[in-house]
Protein backbone atom coordinates (compact mmCIF):
# COMPACT_ATOMS: atom_id res chain seq x y z
CA UNK A 1 0.00 0.00 0.00
CA UNK A 2 1.26 3.46 -0.86
CA UNK A 3 0.86 5.80 2.11
CA UNK A 4 1.29 8.96 0.04
CA UNK A 5 -2.48 9.18 -0.47
CA UNK A 6 -2.99 9.18 3.32
CA UNK A 7 -0.64 12.15 3.87
CA UNK A 8 -2.21 15.34 2.55
CA UNK A 9 -0.18 18.55 2.27
CA UNK A 10 -1.90 21.90 1.87
CA UNK A 11 -1.59 25.62 2.38
CA UNK A 12 -4.25 26.98 4.69
CA UNK A 13 -5.64 27.79 8.10
CA UNK A 14 -5.32 24.91 10.54
CA UNK A 15 -8.17 26.27 12.69
CA UNK A 16 -10.60 25.90 9.76
CA UNK A 17 -9.93 22.18 9.21
CA UNK A 18 -12.93 19.87 9.37
CA UNK A 19 -11.11 16.86 10.83
CA UNK A 20 -11.45 14.83 14.00
CA UNK A 21 -8.50 16.63 15.62
CA UNK A 22 -6.09 19.43 14.95
CA UNK A 23 -2.68 19.55 16.58
CA UNK A 24 -1.51 22.54 18.55
CA UNK A 25 2.20 23.38 18.50
CA UNK A 26 2.21 23.59 22.29
CA UNK A 27 4.54 24.42 25.13
CA UNK A 28 4.68 21.96 28.02
CA UNK A 29 2.70 24.29 30.31
CA UNK A 30 -0.17 24.19 27.77
CA UNK A 31 -0.45 27.98 27.74
CA UNK A 32 -2.13 29.09 24.52
CA UNK A 33 -0.11 32.23 23.82
CA UNK A 34 0.86 33.27 20.29
CA UNK A 35 1.28 31.59 16.92
CA UNK A 36 -0.78 28.45 16.25
CA UNK A 37 -1.81 28.18 19.92
CA UNK A 38 -3.07 31.77 19.94
CA UNK A 39 -5.11 31.20 16.77
CA UNK A 40 -6.63 28.06 18.31
CA UNK A 41 -7.53 29.98 21.47
CA UNK A 42 -9.10 32.87 19.54
CA UNK A 43 -11.21 30.65 17.26
CA UNK A 44 -11.88 27.78 19.66
CA UNK A 45 -12.77 29.86 22.70
CA UNK A 46 -11.73 29.94 26.35
CA UNK A 47 -12.94 26.38 27.02
CA UNK A 48 -9.78 24.98 25.42
CA UNK A 49 -7.47 26.99 27.71
CA UNK A 50 -9.58 26.01 30.74
CA UNK A 51 -9.17 22.33 29.86
CA UNK A 52 -5.43 22.88 29.38
CA UNK A 53 -5.26 24.54 32.79
CA UNK A 54 -7.02 21.55 34.34
CA UNK A 55 -4.48 19.17 32.74
CA UNK A 56 -1.52 21.27 33.90
CA UNK A 57 2.04 20.84 32.70
CA UNK A 58 3.06 17.84 30.62
CA UNK A 59 6.56 16.64 29.73
CA UNK A 60 8.33 18.20 26.75
CA UNK A 61 7.85 15.65 23.98
CA UNK A 62 4.44 14.66 25.33
CA UNK A 63 0.93 15.46 24.19
CA UNK A 64 -2.52 15.98 25.72
CA UNK A 65 -6.02 16.18 24.28
CA UNK A 66 -8.85 18.65 24.86
CA UNK A 67 -12.14 19.32 23.13
CA UNK A 68 -12.12 21.55 20.10
CA UNK A 69 -14.35 24.19 21.67
CA UNK A 70 -15.90 26.25 18.86
CA UNK A 71 -13.55 24.83 16.21
CA UNK A 72 -14.78 22.58 13.40
CA UNK A 73 -12.42 19.88 14.73
CA UNK A 74 -13.86 17.91 17.64
CA UNK A 75 -10.53 17.77 19.49
CA UNK A 76 -7.25 19.61 19.88
CA UNK A 77 -4.17 17.51 20.57
CA UNK A 78 -1.51 19.66 22.21
CA UNK A 79 1.94 18.42 21.11
CA UNK A 80 4.50 19.90 23.52
CA UNK A 81 7.68 20.34 21.53
CA UNK A 82 9.15 23.00 23.85
CA UNK A 83 9.05 24.64 27.24
CA UNK A 84 7.24 27.97 27.54
CA UNK A 85 9.58 30.51 25.95
CA UNK A 86 12.00 27.79 24.84
CA UNK A 87 13.07 26.23 21.58
CA UNK A 88 12.05 22.98 19.91
CA UNK A 89 14.59 20.16 19.57
CA UNK A 90 14.54 17.29 17.07
CA UNK A 91 14.04 14.78 19.87
CA UNK A 92 11.13 16.71 21.40
CA UNK A 93 9.48 17.17 17.99
CA UNK A 94 9.79 13.47 17.15
CA UNK A 95 8.36 12.44 20.52
CA UNK A 96 5.52 15.02 20.53
CA UNK A 97 4.48 14.00 17.01
CA UNK A 98 4.46 10.31 17.93
CA UNK A 99 2.46 11.02 21.11
CA UNK A 100 -0.11 13.07 19.19
CA UNK A 101 -0.59 10.25 16.68
CA UNK A 102 -0.86 7.67 19.47
CA UNK A 103 -3.52 9.72 21.30
CA UNK A 104 -5.52 10.08 18.08
CA UNK A 105 -5.39 6.32 17.46
CA UNK A 106 -6.29 5.51 21.08
CA UNK A 107 -9.40 7.69 20.66
CA UNK A 108 -10.29 5.96 17.39
CA UNK A 109 -9.95 9.17 15.39
CA UNK A 110 -9.88 8.88 11.59
CA UNK A 111 -8.41 12.26 10.60
CA UNK A 112 -5.88 14.65 12.08
CA UNK A 113 -4.27 17.89 10.93
CA UNK A 114 -0.83 19.12 11.98
CA UNK A 115 0.92 22.45 11.55
CA UNK A 116 4.70 22.54 11.04
CA UNK A 117 5.24 22.12 14.80
CA UNK A 118 8.01 24.21 16.30
CA UNK A 119 8.82 26.25 13.18
CA UNK A 120 7.15 29.47 14.28
CA UNK A 121 7.90 31.00 17.67
CA UNK A 122 10.21 28.11 18.61
CA UNK A 123 12.38 28.68 15.52
CA UNK A 124 12.89 25.06 14.40
CA UNK A 125 14.07 24.74 10.75
CA UNK A 126 11.21 23.85 8.37
CA UNK A 127 13.19 21.29 6.29
CA UNK A 128 14.19 19.32 9.40
CA UNK A 129 10.64 19.60 10.77
CA UNK A 130 9.26 18.15 7.54
CA UNK A 131 11.67 15.19 7.65
CA UNK A 132 10.94 14.39 11.29
CA UNK A 133 7.16 14.79 11.18
CA UNK A 134 6.61 13.02 7.85
CA UNK A 135 8.76 10.07 8.98
CA UNK A 136 6.85 9.77 12.26
CA UNK A 137 3.55 9.83 10.37
CA UNK A 138 4.74 7.22 7.85
CA UNK A 139 5.92 4.91 10.64
CA UNK A 140 2.63 5.35 12.48
CA UNK A 141 0.55 4.60 9.38
CA UNK A 142 2.50 1.38 8.74
CA UNK A 143 1.08 -0.06 11.99
CA UNK A 144 -2.54 -0.82 12.83
CA UNK A 145 -4.25 2.53 13.44
CA UNK A 146 -7.66 4.15 13.18
CA UNK A 147 -6.13 7.11 11.32
CA UNK A 148 -7.03 7.22 7.64
CA UNK A 149 -5.78 10.69 6.76
CA UNK A 150 -3.05 12.91 8.15
CA UNK A 151 -3.07 16.50 6.92
CA UNK A 152 -0.23 18.98 7.17
CA UNK A 153 -1.73 22.46 6.98
CA UNK A 154 1.14 24.80 6.28
CA UNK A 155 1.29 28.53 6.84
CA UNK A 156 3.15 29.65 3.74
CA UNK A 157 4.27 28.50 0.30
CA UNK A 158 7.88 27.96 1.45
CA UNK A 159 6.82 25.56 4.21
CA UNK A 160 4.48 23.76 1.81
CA UNK A 161 7.26 23.36 -0.78
CA UNK A 162 9.62 21.89 1.85
CA UNK A 163 7.01 19.33 2.95
CA UNK A 164 6.21 18.45 -0.70
CA UNK A 165 9.93 17.99 -1.41
CA UNK A 166 10.51 15.74 1.63
CA UNK A 167 7.38 13.65 0.92
CA UNK A 168 8.56 13.15 -2.70
CA UNK A 169 12.03 12.10 -1.49
CA UNK A 170 10.47 9.63 0.94
CA UNK A 171 8.21 8.21 -1.77
CA UNK A 172 11.17 7.79 -4.15
CA UNK A 173 13.11 6.01 -1.40
CA UNK A 174 10.22 3.62 -0.72
CA UNK A 175 9.61 5.02 2.77
CA UNK A 176 5.91 5.51 2.07
CA UNK A 177 5.26 1.88 1.22
CA UNK A 178 3.75 -0.52 3.71
CA UNK A 179 3.86 -4.27 3.27
CA UNK A 180 0.64 -6.05 2.34
CA UNK A 181 -1.49 -6.57 5.41
CA UNK A 182 0.12 -3.70 7.31
CA UNK A 183 -1.50 -0.39 8.11
CA UNK A 184 -5.17 -0.05 8.91
CA UNK A 185 -6.77 -2.81 10.99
Amino acid sequence: MNLIENIILLLGDLTEMDVDAIVNAANNDLQLGGGVAGAIRRKGGDAIQRECDAIGSIPVGGAAITTGGKLRARFVIHAASMQLGGATTARALRSATAHALRIAAERGLRSIAFPAVGTGIAGFPVPECARIMLREVAEHLKKPTSLESVHFVLFDALALSEFVKVRAEMAAAGELQSAAGEGRP
